[in-house]
């Protein structure tokens, strides 16, 4: 394959990773205001709507089990641009629409470009945006503040976990050659003061892409984008624990028992249940699913597709009886 066409493949498989995501630039502007779309792209069910449209590029899912809404992060656009039209859409419990763009760049102070995974701590809602964290106020959507890691290429996904905030970084970069996955695969800390440190810096991490914290074994979960190995790190350690594999370049990862976890695999577009290191598909037909969330009272996921601009609901998979 030559050099060129190395790229151009590079590029492709890159761009369902959100880091790399380039919207078609032949696509004619879609007149259809935002508030009619999401009602013409919703399927409604007895506990909600399971499909919701209307999004640009959505890429994480969010659930606050204490205000009952979603929050939806929108790269809307190059997933290493530093465009400044990024926005997060905040959802009624049930998946209804209740803002669109309940957070904004360029409004109210915000600054947002391509924004990815999220986590909650308290009153903030913290958001990784290329190469800065940045926290919002979770019931208003004003900012409070901006933390940039030194050395950030393509921050990803946020999980809290003991003693602070910890975020993946797939190592990803553009320039004027494309796309290219040079690294390092790390893992920055934020800690409660606000200090920022490199956490975790290594290469078998594969372009580490989500992240959540598994509290039954004090360690975290994270998986690649680069790689099919899912893998558990205890935050002070140098190991990194393989727990098995799957399809391969995962996204989304949640916690569901002290068994199992859910994950997302764009190789193929699939929502998976992870137990006892195998993956098993439980729904197809999901293309590019990203980060997803997870309402355990409701007993529902949120997948979003972030090239078919939507959010599907799905039901959370019974627990196999013994």
């Amino acid at each position: 394959m030559t050099g060129t066409r190395w790229v151009l493949a590079f590029a492709a498989l890159v761009s369902t990773a959100a880091c790399g995501h380039q919207p078609d630039p032949g696509a004619a502007a879609d007149p259809t205001p935002a508030g009619a779309k999401d009602a013409a792209a919703m399927t409604t069910t007895a506990g909600g709507p399971s499909k919701v449209g209307g999004f640009q590029h959505p890429e994480s899912v969010k659930y606050d089990a204490d205000l009952d809404v979603w929050y939806v992060t929108n790269v809307n656009g190059w997933g290493l641009d530093k465009d400044g039209n990024g926005y997060i859409s905040r959802l009624k419990g049930d998946g209804t629409v209740d803002s669109m763009k309940f957070i904004e760049s360029g409004k109210r102070g915000v600054t947002l470009n391509a924004p990815k995974g999220m986590a909650l701590q308290g009153d903030t809602l913290w958001v990784a945006d290329i190469d800065a964290v940045r926290g919002f106020n979770r019931r208003t959507g004003a900012p409070v503040v901006s933390i940039a890691p030194k050395g950030a290429k393509c921050l990803n996904d946020i999980a809290v976990g003991p003693n602070g905030l910890y975020i993946t970084d797939t190592g990803v970069k553009a320039d004027a050659q494309g796309i290219s996955h040079p690294g390092p695969d790390r893992v920055y800390r934020i800690a409660p003061d606000r200090t920022w440190s490199v956490a975790l810096d290594n290469d078998s991490l594969a372009g580490p892409n989500g992240i959540t914290w598994d509290g039954a074994r004090r360690q975290f979960i994270i998986v690649p984008f680069f790689g099919n190995v899912v893998r558990a790190w205890t935050p002070g350690s140098t190991a990194i624990l393989p727990l098995g594999t799957s399809a391969g370049q995962l996204d989304g990862v949640e916690i569901l028992d002290a068994q199992r976890m859910l994950i997302t695999s764009v190789a193929d577009s699939s929502l998976d249940v992870f137990e006892n290191g195998t993956a098993t598909v439980v729904y197809k037909d999901l293309p590019t699913p990203a980060d997803i969330g997870l309402d355990t009272k409701r007993n529902r996921v949120a997948i979003p597709l972030i090239m078919e601009n939507r959010i599907e609901f799905r039901t959370v998979p019974a627990k196999a009886t013994p």
